[in-house]
């Protein structure tokens, strides 16, 4: 079953989900992400992206609860790269969730397709998605490439590799502890929903990338960056 990406909606997919039940996934969703490391690669990304000498617009796409951009926005207070960020999310109640959640983080966030954004803002620098990718099918992700490419941005994504380590270590960690049905379903579903190194480039190729990197990250992840190809 890791030969080929699963087709298998995610309930996190659903049009609607309690409240409460989605705030659960959410909370739980950043605590894995956090001591797993995940969030380490997307600093790392935007860390070799990034110039001392200049201002970026980063955009996070499929922000959620804002956890992301939460966790990014610490990094930098040591990091010390001046940046404006934005969220943007479809789902109302994760915008919601993500208001709540960032307080008075200077953060603004914007409830809408991804592919909209520029209906809100005029530029942006770099889009960003963590965890986000493997949630859309093949022809979305080309799509996403072209977006940015379109849009001369700078597109850094942080998501799964498909890995049966990875697939039964986290299936049995989270029957183990977590508290949350979204997150015990989806969560060993969303490896299933990863990709391998050559779907990439594949995915890249489609797109007409012409400057771009694919790495293979801990735990389980791939680093993928793509340049404007006037960059």
């Amino acid at each position: 079953m890791f030969s080929f990406r699963s087709n298998e909606k995610e309930l996190l997919d659903q049009e609607e989900i309690p409240p409460a039940d989605l705030y659960r996934n959410l909370k739980e969703l950043d605590f894995i992400n956090h001591w797993l490391g995940g969030y380490n690669i997307s600093f790392a990304a935007l860390k070799r992206v990034f110039q001392k000498d200049r201002r970026y617009i980063v955009v996070d796409i499929g922000c959620g609860g804002g956890d992301t951009l939460k966790r990014i926005n610490v990094w930098n207070k040591a990091a010390g790269f001046e940046l404006e960020l934005y969220g943007v999310d479809i789902k109302p109640v994760c915008i919601e969730y993500a208001e709540k959640n960032l307080g008075s983080e200077p953060v603004r966030l914007i409830c809408d397709d991804y592919r909209n954004v520029f209906d809100h803002l005029q530029h942006a620098d770099i889009i960003h998605a963590c965890l986000f990718c493997h949630h859309l099918t093949e022809f979305q992700l080309v799509d996403l490439v072209n977006f940015a490419l379109k849009n001369k941005a700078i597109l850094v994504i942080n998501d799964l590799e498909r890995n049966p380590l990875a697939y039964y270590s986290i299936k049995w960690l989270t029957r183990l502890f977590s508290k949350s049905y979204l997150v015990k379903n989806d969560a060993p579903l969303s490896v299933l929903r990863g990709f391998k190194r050559v779907e990439w480039l594949d995915i890249l190729q489609k797109a007409g990338a012409e400057k771009y990197s694919v790495r293979n990250k801990w735990a389980f992840r791939h680093e993928v960056i793509v340049y404007g190809n006037a960059s």
